[in-house]
Order: structure tokens, then C-alpha cells, then sequence
């Protein structure tokens, strides 16, 4: 093997063929040698005809080899079991799925270190990057809690091989996959030791939960979309206002045409039209298709696992998930407490931004809280952050908060603020995906280095175009949002035991009574009843398991809310009296 650069961390991959030639012979030294399971020969090597499909997963430390293990998949005919049993004797190890997981070694030098473990866990993830369904594996007596504690199943039978004893193992790759899942610690541990060069990611990449549950009562197929009539989609934040009139004739005019042209490469004519509608110079902008595409394009691009990230909590989920589950760095969070209303406390923020972070995701409005820091107060605070410091301040629900509540100019002679601004949700273009971010001229150059052709499709370029020609249509809009949310917030607050947070976006989030039925108990109820709601517990980590976030809506569909939610409310609240009483009679 090449010798690299000293190094601590505990190379995983697959082998070349070169390399299978000092597999082979540790293989004789360990299961001819030291094992005894076949006999030594003068070539001091060992392979079999299997090895001619096999895959080998190694691990190595600065060049020095310190195990292996071998993986026999489906399609060749035969496995290395078949020279001890007949498999049709095992219902088990049927299907075409199956995989055997065989020969997991490791030298004397590495028994005490993480190399098993790494190796069973990478043979495992391969097998689930073929979409295996079952694993099968012979392990050695001496050693046979290793392949039990990740989930194999004995089958009670045993194969006697030269001096060797082994018990036939095994399980579906998803049950050992929910296993594994399972050692949290363990899995960060070796992560931080391994250099994993497998093709498959270390871990498998967990979705961010979303609103949009009303999609599947609709149909992701599209083919009954009249169905969008009989539910109420308050699980996602999207405007309860259509676009404006001039977005849709610009559309409607020339539709066809608009799907079959290709758009304007680098979304020129969408920049200068934000340019103009923001008084930004063009230089500062980069187009995106939604949020979501330019906070994966930005946050991969800055960041590595060994950055440090601070935001809020509650918060936008979605950055927790992009900075733990994708860029795997380590996350700081401000907690935001109910008796403050979730507010943010700027003079907490100054001190623990003082510890030095790469990046600050700071969301303004905040959702799920609806709390908004004004403009003059949070520029302030930015000020004082270090200049090495990335800021990014998501204002998808700024509009909300007032037509001069943006940081966007702030952002462009800044040297380190970037302002994420979302079309969806207040231009009433979810559907479309439309965003941009506002940033120091360099840094938007650099990242529009990265960026995609083409990144916004034509509609979307269109409709955002349109969109920005019509502030006066907005601005109505968002007057009667607030008239709508302040008399949703209300009616809501009379129900019994219900808290609901004041907020200046189009959405609120409400408190349950601590002794009723929980957030998830609410949802699934309200579902039934064609009502999707958001159980927010899962967006912060103060928020519990009695948080609700709900959408506002058009005064009918507010109303057919309230008739929904207060006639559950009423039911809960009596089935757990009669509880009580029978409680009481009871004792």
C-alpha cells in the first residue's frame, strides 16, 4: 500500500486489485496461521473462485493495512455458505436482495481499535447504496456478540470449518440499518476517526420534515388536483392570496411559449428587475430557485465539518438539517424561552457570538415564532460581529414586518452580512421557486461561480418579474393579513387552555394546555377532518410536544378552522372529564 502522510484517521474504501494481493495474504496468515481453518501453503496466500466478483472493503492507518472485509453479492450464483449447507433449507436466505457480509478481519495492531467496527458499518452502508434487502453472514464463535449487536439473528445452525466454529447469521438490511442507527455515540466516534472514501455517504442523508403532509390527501400524482377543495393546507406557510393580476396575465399571455423556451442563463433580466424594485446594484444579487437551492449552494460551499455555526432555537428546520445532517459541522444554538415570547435577546446574542463562529443563520422573522427584531436593532447588533464571521439573515417573511424592515442594503456595504430573500411566501409564488440572495459584491461572485445555468426556470423568472411590479397590490395584501391573523389569534385564544404567541407574519404559534392531548394528537384529529396543521415540536427544543404552528388563511377558511379545531378542542376537553370523573368514583 502507498504511504501517506502521517495521519490519525483510519482510511476506509475499496480496494484495488493490487491491493487484494496483501489481502490474500493477511488472509493466510490469520485464517490459515493463526486460525487453523485451512491449511497453510508455500504461496502464504488465500483466494477463492468467489473472488472473482467479491468486493473487498479495506482499512489502512498512514499505509499500514489494517483489515478487511469481503462482500459476496447477488447474481453470480453462489455463495461462500453454499460449500457448508443448502440454502433452500433456510427460507431467510431467499430473494434475489441478498448479500453475504464474509471474512471481516483485522490485524493483532488494530484488534482494540475502531477498524471492526468501521468495517462491518461500511459493508452495511455499500449494501444499502445496492439496495440490498438482506444480509447473510457466517460469524466465528469467539467474536459472535459483534455481528449480534448490530442486529444479525442467529438461525441456530453451526458450520464447523478446519478448527473453526461459526453460526449462520442474519437480517434484513433494514432492521440492522435501524439498528445501527440506534448507537448514536458510537457512530460519532467513528466518524471523527475514519477518512471515509466509500462512494456512499458515512451516514445516510435523513430529509428535513417539511409542512406539506396536505400534498399526499391531494395526490403527488397530480391527477385529482380538485381535491385541493375539500382540504386546508395550514401545514405549510404559502400565501392564502393568489399572485398579483399582472403575474398572471404575464403568464396566461404567453404560456406555451414560456414552457418551451429556455430561460435567460443567468437570470439577467430577474436581477436588474429586484435592482430596481430593491435600489440594489445588480452586482449584489444571486438568483435562485427558492430558499432552499441557495442554502444548500451557500452552506456546503462555505462550510466543512470542522466549522463552527450558531443559530436559533426554535427555528427554520431546515438549517439544522443542512448544518448536522449534510455538512455534518458542529451547531451552537441561542435558546429563545417562552416568557420572553421566543424573542431574541441581542445582548445574549453579543456574548455568545463572542466565542467566534464561521457563520450565524439568524431567521427575521423568525418561524415558527413569528417574532421579528426591527431593523435599526439588529443592524446594530451586526455591527459588532467580527468581520470573519459570516451572517445569514433569512428574511422570507419580512415583508410582514414592514416595507423598510430589510437588510438588504445593509447587507451590500457589508463586508460579511448576506440576506436570503424568499419570493414564495410573500409574492404568493411557492409553486414557482424563486429566491436571491444580497451580499458583499465578492461573495455573491464567488458563489455565482458555483451556481447552476439556467437556475430559475422561465416562469419562475417571469412571475418574480411581474411579481416586483406590483408593490401596491402587495402591500394591500399584507394589510389584510394582519387584520386576519390578529382575528384568527384572537378567536384561537379563547379556546380553552390555548396560548397563542403574538407574531407579525402570516402564521401563529399556540401553546396547548400541558394536561391535554399533545401536538401530534391535535394534527392527526384535525387531519381526519381534512385540516392539516404543523405540530412544532420538532423545531426547537424548548417548544415540547404542545406547540402548534398554524397558517392564516382567507377569512372563510379561518372560520372553517376554528369550526374544525374548537369542535375537537370540546371533544378532547370532555372525553378527559369524563375520565376524571370516573377517576374519581373509581378512588
Amino acid at each position: 500500500m502507498q504511504n501517506p502522510k502521517t495521519s490519525n484517521q483510519i482510511i476506509v474504501r475499496i480496494a484495488t486489485l493490487a491491493e487484494r494481493e496483501e489481502i490474500y495474504r493477511l488472509r493466510h496468515e490469520v485464517y490459515a496461521r493463526e486460525l487453523g481453518q485451512h491449511a497453510q501453503n508455500k504461496m502464504g496466500s488465500l483466494h477463492d473462485p468467489l473472488d472473482e466478483f467479491n468486493i473487498y472493503i479495506l482499512a489502512s492507518l498512514n499505509g499500514v493495512l489494517a483489515g478487511f472485509v469481503s462482500i459476496t453479492p447477488p447474481g453470480f450464483g453462489s455463495y461462500s455458505v453454499d460449500k457448508y449447507l443448502c440454502r433452500e433449507n433456510f427460507p431467510e436466505l431467499a430473494g434475489e436482495g441478498l448479500y453475504e457480509v464474509r471474512l471481516l478481519t483485522v490485524t493483532n495492531r488494530f484488534r482494540r481499535r475502531e477498524a471492526a467496527g468501521l468495517l462491518m458499518y461500511a459493508a452495511l452502508r455499500w449494501i444499502e447504496s445496492q439496495n440490498g434487502e438482506r444480509i447473510m453472514a457466517i460469524g466465528r464463535r469467539e467474536v459472535l456478540d459483534l455481528y449480534v449487536h448490530v442486529g444479525l439473528e442467529k438461525l441456530g445452525h453451526q458450520i464447523r470449518s478446519g478448527a473453526v466454529t461459526y453460526e449462520l447469521l442474519t437480517a434484513t438490511v433494514v432492521r440492522m440499518a435501524e439498528r445501527i442507527k440506534s448507537f448514536t455515540s458510537l457512530l460519532n466516534r467513528l466518524e471523527r476517526v475514519v477518512d471515509w472514501q466509500l462512494d456512499v455517504p458515512f451516514r445516510k442523508p435523513a430529509a428535513c420534515f417539511h409542512g406539506g403532509a396536505f400534498f399526499d390527501a391531494i395526490g403527488p400524482d397530480f391527477e385529482h388536483l380538485e381535491r385541493r377543495h375539500r382540504i386546508i393546507n395550514a401545514d405549510v406557510l404559502d400565501a392564502w392570496f393568489p399572485p398579483s393580476p399582472r403575474v398572471l396575465a404575464a403568464l396566461q399571455q404567453d404560456l406555451p411559449w414560456l414552457l418551451r423556451t429556455s430561460p435567460p442563463t443567468g437570470c439577467e433580466g430577474m436581477v436588474r428587475a429586484i435592482a430596481r424594485a430593491r435600489d440594489l446594484p445588480p452586482e449584489n444579487i444571486l438568483p435562485g430557485a427558492g430558499s432552499s437551492d441557495l442554502i444548500f449552494l451557500a452552506l456546503r460551499y462555505w462550510l466543512t465539518r470542522s466549522s463552527r455555526v450558531l443559530i436559533l432555537d426554535p427555528t427554520y428546520g431546515e438549517y439544522a438539517h443542512v448544518l448536522e445532517h449534510v455538512v455534518r459541522c458542529r451547531v451552537d444554538r441561542i435558546g429563545l424561552v417562552r416568557e420572553n415570547n421566543y424573542q431574541l435577546d441581542l445582548e445574549q446574542f453579543a456574548r455568545v457570538v463572542a466565542r467566534g463562529y464561521d457563520l450565524i443563520v439568524l431567521v427575521n422573522p423568525n418561524s415558527p415564532t413569528g417574532q421579528h427584531v426591527p431593523r435599526g436593532r439588529l443592524e446594530e447588533a451586526l455591527r459588532k460581529v467580527p468581520a470573519a464571521t459570516r451572517v445569514w439573515v433569512d428574511e422570507t417573511y419580512i415583508e410582514y414586518a414592514g416595507a423598510d424592515e430589510s437588510l438588504e442594503l445593509f447587507a451590500t456595504v457589508s463586508a460579511n452580512v448576506v440576506v436570503c430573500k424568499s419570493m414564495s411566501k410573500v409574492y404568493a409564488l411557492s409553486g414557482a421557486r424563486a429566491a436571491y440572495l444580497c451580499g458583499p459584491a465578492g461573495m455573491m461572485e464567488e458563489l455565482r461561480a458555483i451556481n447552476p445555468p439556467w437556475a430559475v426556470s422561465l416562469l419562475a423568472q417571469v412571475a418574480a418579474v411581474a411579481a416586483l411590479q406590483d408593490p401596491a397590490y402587495y402591500a394591500a395584501r399584507y394589510a389584510e393579513t394582519h387584520r386576519l391573523r390578529n382575528e384568527f389569534s384572537e378567536r384561537l385564544s379563547a379556546l380553552t387552555g390555548w396560548e397563542v404567541l403574538p407574531g407579525v407574519a402570516n402564521f401563529l404559534l399556540c401553546h396547548l394546555p400541558d394536561d391535554g392531548p399533545d401536538a401530534a394528537t391535535v394534527v392527526k384529529l384535525c387531519r381526519a377532518r381534512g385540516l392539516f396543521l404543523r405540530d412544532a415540536g420538532a423545531m426547537g427544543r424548548a417548544l415540547g410536544k404542545h406547540t402548534l404552528r398554524i397558517a392564516v388563511k382567507d377569512t372563510e377558511t379561518n372560520e372553517r378552522m376554528l369550526r374544525i379545531i374548537s369542535g375537537m378542542n370540546n371533544r378532547l376537553l370532555s372525553n378527559a372529564n369524563e375520565v376524571s370523573s370516573l377517576q374519581s368514583v373509581e378512588s
